[in-house]
């Protein structure tokens, strides 16, 4: 009889219905730990009997949906139903991945949250940022602004101090020190669209607090966009803390394996914003995909949805042991007479290490369950003798990877000055305290004892070679 009923409904009435299934599953889900969300999703047995029985989450690689009939169609197209319509405007399989990211950004908060991913970090940085830009008066007297940390990625720097700044005329106010709030609050005005910051910062590890500066900015009714891809959900959840959107790079640490490049963007519901319509507001994540993103077309493709996804499943597995090797490896450097600097949030004594302390944890804790301090697999540090010798110990390196990229299964290092940071050159590296001599290195898999001993090699090949001691 209940097959019958539900032949009987109409395909509007049946979209209904799954969107009512789906909701009651995400509730359910959300009360799981964060390892279970993270393998499972919000792709439970019901649907999976819908997708022949299949355990893991199906690829939808066509573009484009098929409708039952043409009111469907047009619910759809309105978006009064459930429905993927175009893969520019949203897919299946990458729905699972956002209801995934948005439950893992959202474990411990007691809002509802949303996300909307996209093709790219940076992709991500510009649609959680450009829709507070809109309706702009950049010729009065006082035209709007917006905060941000001067310490961010190369990417990231380029888009507010390039194509916002000078290409829109809207003024970026950089802060140099993101630990002092006082520097913070001194740039922030009712002018202020949005503030920015990363925690911890690629490539100098900065942190700052993001309770405090969330409340600056709320105070003037402004959003604090946080960019986390380098703690991931796994150790730093900046809703929680009072931030109202997470930026991530997809490319990274959630996608360790390296098979495919994206981004994300998840906010909470009611996000403050003086200069946003209700509806952005209510449900900033949505709307962007919804509107946004359908307009400009950075969507992210089913496929590399899907390795994402297949890699987000053991995050905070992963997150642990790449943190752990780093410690021994940061502590390691920090001793060696070839090191001048080791900037790394788990080393005592560094200025990011208190608030590092305070902010990051694992999520769950240890095996045992024990709150745990996890400090992140990326640290910089900087060579004796100058920018020469730090190229110079990146070309030794034999069994960690010369590359751009961080996060990933294999140990990475780069020089961001000639590299990530290159674009924004020497005065904007100045700005963001990216020293020539400086090398990130983002710590993988592997065991730490060979990357020490790769590292040590390189470093007392270099020291010899130029009779540093």
């Amino acid at each position: 009889m209940a097959e019958a009923m539900y032949d009987a409904a109409s395909p509007i009435e049946r979209a209904l219905a799954s969107a009512s299934q789906a909701a009651e599953h995400r509730v359910v889900m959300r009360r799981k730990h964060f390892d279970t969300i993270a393998v499972h999703g919000i792709y439970g047995m019901q649907e999976a009997l819908a997708n022949q029985g299949s355990i893991i989450e199906p690829a939808y690689l066509s573009p484009a949906q098929h409708f039952a009939d043409s009111d469907e169609m047009e619910a759809a197209l309105a978006y009064q139903i459930p429905g993927w319509v175009y893969s520019r405007i949203a897919n299946p399989t990458v729905h699972y991945l956002e209801e995934t990211l948005a439950l893992l950004e959202g474990y411990g908060f007691e809002g509802e949250t949303s996300a909307s991913a996209t093709s790219s970090g940076n992709a991500a940085v510009w649609l959680a940022t450009s829709p507070f830009l809109r309706c702009l008066d950049t010729q009065g007297a006082n035209p709007p602004n917006f905060v941000a940390s001067a310490q961010c990625y190369g990417g990231t720097f380029m888009l507010f101090s390039q194509r916002y700044a000078v290409e829109q005329g809207i003024e970026v106010r950089w802060v140099r020190n993101p630990l002092d709030l006082a520097e913070w609050a001194s740039k922030i005005d009712a002018r202020t669209r949005f503030v920015y910051g990363e925690s911890p910062s690629n490539p100098g590890l900065a942190m700052f607090d993001i309770a405090a500066v969330a409340r600056l900015a709320h105070d003037v009714e402004a959003p604090l966009i946080v960019d986390t891809t380098v703690a991931t959900p796994a150790l730093l959840r900046p809703l929680c803390h009072g931030a109202d959107i997470v930026v991530h790079s997809l490319s990274k640490c959630i996608g360790a394996s390296g098979f495919a490049i994206g981004g994300a963007i998840i906010s909470r519901h009611d996000i403050v914003s003086r200069v946003l319509p209700g509806d952005l507001r209510g449900d900033y994540a949505r709307v962007c995909k919804l509107q946004t993103a359908r307009d400009h077309g950075p969507s992210l493709s089913p496929l590399s949805a899907l390795m994402i996804l297949n890699d987000l499943r053991t995050l905070r597995q992963r997150v642990d042991q790449f943190s752990r090797s780093a410690l021994a490896v940061a502590q390691f450097l920090a001793g060696h007479p070839g090191v001048e600097y080791v900037a790394y949030p788990g080393l005592p004594g560094t200025p990011m290490h208190e608030i590092a302390r305070a902010s990051l944890w694992l999520a769950d804790g240890d095996q045992e369950g024990r709150p745990a301090n996890r400090y992140g697999y990326l640290m910089g540090f900087t060579t004796k003798g100058g920018a020469a010798a730090a190229r110079a110990v990146l070309d030794a390196l034999q069994l960690i990877w010369r590359a751009t990229d961080l996060g990933r299964i294999k140990s990475v290092a780069t020089i961001p000055a000639i590299s990530t940071h290159q674009q924004q050159g020497e005065a904007g590296r100045t700005l963001a305290s990216i020293p020539a001599n400086l090398i990130r290195l983002s710590i993988g898999g592997e065991d730490p004892r060979d990357i020490i001993e790769d590292l040590d090699a390189a470093l007392r090949g270099v020291a010899s070679s130029r009779g540093i001691s």
